[in-house]
């Protein structure tokens, strides 16, 4: 890990002494993974540093639970995956909480899509349920991206006939999505959570999932409150989830509404700022 001190802080400052945090609950893309989307190779002995304190991690993001437990495998014991943007908690292969999605809404929102690309837009959807992700756009270039996020993805012909349980619905769009797509969503925005999750994706869920209410159950559940909780978060799927932590910071990278809304700013993702951050809040070495 880097020796090289922390940024400048938003206030209130850090203290000097080590605080006492139970859970700690990263973003990934951003955040955690570092400029070529890979996971630092600092977090391991973290991790095992972690688990040794009884202090729980979880990674929390857009990403499907089988692409997160495949990118943490070597370490995933006792760890907490907060997946799909909150919509699907699992912890040792088995679910903590879900918020499934409406298959009918599910059904309108292939349909808007489907619209979509009749006018001419580069966008394509990921149905995200239990059992797998499913896609009907089968292009090389679309397949790439959506594949970098959904470890588990299934071809079909129709989305509208896949039977699983849905959790949310992906789309990517190959220009800016808060120019045309997430535009075409407003519809929805007054019955669910139209989240804008990066540059390309927007996230369609349910009203009462996010990461923030995920992170609130697991507080609930496990006797955890806001001031032994330390996330972090870069975008404006991370929002509500910085809500539920004493200890929330910012990316130094992050989005000026995400930057407005933590009670802190770590180094960006490129310098390993979780991983410092952690160290330091935690009384850890950071060499």
């Amino acid at each position: 890990m880097s020796t090289t001190p922390l940024c400048p802080l938003t206030a209130p400052e850090l203290p000097g002494e080590p605080v006492d945090i139970r859970l700690v609950v990263t973003d990934m893309d951003g955040t955690l993974l570092d400029a070529a989307g890979r996971v630092p190779d600092g977090l391991w002995p973290l991790l095992a540093e972690l688990r040794r304190r009884g202090v729980l991690f979880g990674p929390a993001s857009g990403r499907q639970y089988a692409t997160l437990a495949r990118q943490f495998a070597a370490a995933a014991d006792g760890m907490v995956f907060v997946a799909e943007n909150g919509t699907y908690v699992v912890r040792d292969g088995r679910e903590l909480s879900s918020d499934p999605l409406d298959p009918v809404v599910a059904a309108r929102i292939v349909a808007t899509t489907r619209g979509l690309v009749a006018d001419g837009v580069d966008v394509g959807a990921v149905l995200c349920g239990k059992k797998s992700a499913y896609v009907e756009r089968t292009d090389d270039a679309f397949v790439t991206e959506a594949s970098k996020y959904y470890a588990l993805l299934r071809t079909v012909e129709d989305l509208t006939a896949v039977e699983d349980e849905f959790l949310k619905v992906a789309l990517y769009d190959f220009g800016p999505v808060d120019r045309t797509t997430a535009p075409a969503l407003e519809p929805y925005t007054s019955t669910h959570q139209v989240v804008v999750s990066g540059v390309h994706w927007v996230d369609i869920m349910n009203p009462t999932a996010n990461k923030g209410a995920a992170v609130r159950r697991l507080q609930h559940d496990l006797g955890i409150t806001p001031a032994q909780t330390l996330v972090f978060g870069d975008y404006l799927n991370d929002l509500e989830m910085l809500d539920t932590a004493e200890w929330s910071f910012a990316m130094a990278n992050a989005h000026p509404d995400v930057l407005r809304r933590a009670r802190h700013v770590a180094p960006p993702h490129t310098e390993n700022g979780v991983l410092r951050t952690v160290a330091r809040l935690l009384g850890l070495p950071t060499g």
